[in-house]
């Protein structure tokens, strides 16, 4: 037969083979994404339009559904700080680890995508044989020393009628989408992560420094009365109890001190470093400033914004796929194969007349009988989904009692931040004028140590309220999902 002839009886075949794949059906549900809360607020309670004191420099505006830009850390105003937070970015390996694990699925996903078309094998096969004189010779030629060289091309093809792949692939696709979505919240974490660290360091280092100074006023008061015991005008047990308060006073600094130096491991561990290569930016309180507005957007948006929610919503995607996929495999499969080829004993006579074969052949199979397992696995695939809808609903109601979390810690927050800077005001003038009048001899040694311990605490717990107003905002601003949707570069997001 000739390749006009051939390929003439093939056209039928290919023609029945498009109809296939034009008119199957995808069975399984279609996904449609679940609809967004429809409250319009995170608390019971309306928000305030400002938390804390316009007087003090801790006032907050909350913008309620405003947006959140990209490089939002840049909110706090601290060059160093964002410096960090993109040596961070560019370097940490849970980056780099989020990125492979999509390119992963993205290939993963083509792959797949590669049952859509023809299946096609080409094969070569030279053989040199003797044949026993016993018996008859194949070859045309009757000599029982010949040659045979074969080629073939081989199609196999199976056509989805009832979608099985179109499920597999958005299946896949939705895996691909989850784990984009777990690359932005590994940024929004990571990013989150060295703000509230650098907060924190910037919270210990204050409070060594103040507790330094506490230490050095200490070690004076005791020089002076150990110069007063020598003149006669102070007790030894005067002395002694200062020598107590004192050694009080330094107990607490290793705490303090080893607490700052490990979190300047971890903030360095989070910039892609090691320990030994700390960077140099050290953070005072003073080097960080609370944001002035704090964008608050609503729920309805939440859902679109989170990436654990999108996850969520991706993994709920492919499991309705997988409904789909376990559906059609109870149906029918229909394969197409065909080869075409030649066989001739001398190279050069290959697909000449007379040396060329070809077959086509289909196969329609259908599951008969399988003790109920394939209906059983539909039945799995179905209960996945329905778990997957549930852990969908579980992230969205998280996510909501999340950002209500946090905006009730800020409200909070910045009362006790008031409170704070209000006792810490009055404890250091109550020190002023302990001192003074001790310089006047009219109140005992005891009077300045409990005024100066008084101080102490009032000043530790104020830069501890400090400290949680702002990690309380680089909270709140994580929860809302970080404003990865502004990023300018949205290819280099999903790399």
């Amino acid at each position: 037969m000739s390749k006009h002839a051939m390929f003439t009886q093939l056209r039928p075949v290919g023609l029945a083979v498009a109809l296939a794949m034009l008119g199957g059906c995808a069975v399984g549900p279609d996904f449609h994404r679940p609809a967004a809360p429809e409250a319009n607020a995170y608390t019971a309670k309306p928000l305030p339009a400002q938390v804390g004191d316009a007087a003090t420099g801790s006032a907050q505006q909350l913008a309620v559904d405003s947006d959140i830009p990209a490089q939002w850390w840049e909110l706090f105003h601290s060059p160093a700080l964002n410096d960090l937070v993109k040596r961070a970015l560019e370097r940490n390996p849970s980056i780099a680890a989020a990125q492979a694990a999509l390119r992963q699925a993205r290939e993963t996903t083509a792959a797949q995508r590669g049952a859509y078309y023809p299946s096609v094998t080409g094969s070569f096969n030279p053989t040199r044989q003797r044949i026993a004189t016993t018996l008859a010779s194949p070859a045309s030629s009757g000599y029982d020393y010949y040659s045979l060289h074969t080629a073939e091309l081989s199609v196999s093809f199976v056509p989805d009628v009832f979608g099985a792949n179109r499920r597999q692939v958005e299946s896949l696709a939705a895996q691909e989408e989850y784990q984009r979505f777990q690359l932005e919240a590994t940024r929004i974490t990571l990013a989150s992560n060295v703000v509230m660290a650098a907060i924190q360091e910037a919270s210990l280092r204050d409070q060594v420094d103040a507790t330094r100074k506490l230490v050095d006023a200490q070690q004076k008061v005791l020089d002076s009365y150990r110069q007063q015991l020598v003149l006669g005008q102070a007790a030894h047990t005067d002395v002694m109890a200062q020598e107590t308060q004192l050694a009080q006073f330094q107990a607490t600094l290793p705490p303090l001190e080893k607490q700052l130096a490990q979190q300047r491991d971890l903030l360095t561990a989070l910039v892609g470093d090691l320990p030994a290569n700390e960077p140099a930016a050290q953070f005072h309180m003073r080097d960080i400033q609370l944001p002035q507005n704090l964008p608050v957007s609503l729920p309805i948006k939440l859902v679109d914004q989170r990436p654990d929610v999108r996850s969520a919503e991706a993994q709920l995607h492919a499991a309705s796929a997988q409904v789909g996929v376990a559906i059609a495999n109870r149906l029918p499969n229909v394969q197409i194969n065909g080869s075409y080829g030649s066989a001739a004993t001398e190279l050069k006579d290959l697909f000449k007349s007379l040396t060329e074969f070809w077959s086509i052949s289909g196969t329609i199979t259908q599951p008969i009988f399988d003790a109920g397992t394939l209906k059983h696995k539909q039945g799995a695939a179905q209960a996945a989904y329905d778990q997957a809808a549930a852990q969908y609903r579980s992230t969205v109601i998280a996510a909501c009692q999340n950002v209500a979390d946090t905006l009730h810690a800020i409200e909070s927050d910045a009362d006790a931040l008031r409170a704070n800077q209000y006792a810490e005001t009055t404890a250091k003038r109550g020190l002023d004028i302990a001192l003074a009048q001790q310089q006047l001899g009219n109140v005992p040694s005891i009077t300045v140590t409990t005024a100066e311990q008084a101080w102490l605490q009032s000043r530790l717990a104020l830069i501890n309220a400090q400290a949680n107003r702002l990690s309380d905002s680089a909270m709140l601003i994580q929860a809302l999902g970080g404003g990865w949707w502004n990023t300018a570069d949205k290819t280099a997001s999903a790399q």
